[in-house]
C-alpha cells in the first residue's frame, strides 16, 4: 500500500478551493481511493463554499475567487 499527497480542486460558483488529500494506492482493482476523513473533508469544503462560509472553508483548504 502506497500513500501519495495530492491536491483536489473544488469549484462552487465564483470560488475554488484547493484541498490537500492523500490518495491510497493498492494492488486491488479499486485503487486509488480516499480515506473516509479525506472524503469528509472534501464534502465539508464543498458545503462551506455553497453556504459562503469562508472561515470554515479556509480552515480546511486554500480558497480562491475566480474573476474574468
Amino acid at each position: 500500500m502506497t500513500r501519495r499527497k495530492t491536491m483536489k480542486l473544488i469549484h462552487v460558483g465564483d470560488y475554488v478551493a484547493e484541498v490537500t488529500i492523500e490518495m491510497i494506492y493498492t494492488d486491488d482493482d479499486w485503487s486509488p481511493y480516499l480515506s473516509l476523513e479525506d472524503a469528509t473533508k472534501l464534502d465539508d469544503v464543498r458545503e462551506a463554499l455553497q453556504h459562503k462560509d469562508f472561515k470554515v472553508a479556509q480552515e480546511l483548504a486554500r480558497v480562491y475567487t475566480l474573476s474574468p
